[in-house]
């Protein structure tokens, strides 16, 4: 039975939730500043802090930490085959190791960001304040990729080790780690338009699977078959052609615009099926 003084409202969460968020947009819009910006400054910083009060945040931390840690070891610095790499070559198999690491992170990340407000109701919560969808959105997007980048950047000690004990430039590293960030903020794009699709968090980690793993096997699809289908798969995929210059500490600028188109269709796709769902 509801305590005294606590509106219940038919979702049955107390009418002080409910108004919380809108009270605080409006509150924040109301001061002059740029509404929209406020909107998203305050979605981002209630997720970001989920993050940090949440034990998922830090298990997929720790398992990247783990894994990114024991394949640079085996894989960079003592490869099993007996290869001598040169400090480059090193650097590049991390960088191959660390994208995959980061791109299966992201997806740990993403799927909770609307599938878990809809199962516990507080959706709704968001949808009767003076919110629009792409601000949601984009504030839960912008939290997942601080996060993910803090993940990112607790990496740094790896090619740091390489940079110390070898001749490697400081270029090289920026630019692959500029490329973990644009591919990290590419599959939490697909996430959050899985995650959008269902209230279900593993229907939405099993959706962001298959769309990440088929963008990134577009690329072997690619040498298997010739053009033209070939040229279109290898201009498709998330990783191969347009990663491999990252690794290599080559910039190219049409890699980087792959990368935020790709994040660009899948934020505005899931602002759509957010528009259809609120009329549902």
């Amino acid at each position: 039975m509801p305590r005294p003084g606590r509106v219940r409202t038919r979702r049955g969460f107390p009418e002080s939730r409910r108004t919380r968020i809108g009270a605080r947009i409006r509150w924040a819009g109301g001061q002059g500043g740029d509404v929209a910006l406020a909107a998203t400054g305050i979605i981002f910083r209630r997720e970001f802090n989920a993050y940090l009060r949440s034990p998922m945040g830090y298990i997929v931390a720790a398992v990247v930490l783990l894994i990114d840690g024991i394949l640079f070891y085996v894989m960079a610095l003592n490869p099993p085959d007996g290869e001598l790499l040169l400090s480059g070559q090193a650097l590049g198999r991390f960088l191959y190791i660390a994208s995959g690491m980061t791109a299966i992170a992201a997806v740990a990340l993403s799927i909770r960001l609307v599938a878990e407000e809809r199962q516990t109701g507080t959706l709704l919560l968001l949808d009767t304040s003076p919110v629009r969808d792409w601000e949601i959105l984009l504030g839960k997007f912008l939290s997942a990729l601080a996060f993910l980048s803090l993940i990112t950047v607790a990496t740094l000690y790896m090619p740091m080790l390489i940079l110390v004990n070898g001749k490697i430039s400081v270029g090289h590293i920026l630019i692959g780690y500029l490329g973990l960030t644009l591919i990290g903020g590419t599959v939490l794009a697909i996430g959050l338009f899985a995650t959008a699709l269902t209230r279900h968090q593993l229907v939405a980690a099993a959706v962001a699977s298959l769309i990440t793993g088929t963008l990134f096997l577009l690329w072997p699809l690619a040498q298997m078959v010739g053009p033209p289908f070939g040229r279109f798969f290898a201009a498709l995929t998330i990783h191969g052609r347009h990663w491999v210059g990252f690794e290599v500490g080559t910039l190219h600028l049409r890699d980087v615009v792959y990368y935020l188109a790709m994040t660009y269709f899948f934020l505005f796709a899931a602002t759509k099926v957010m528009e259809a769902k609120r009329w549902e």
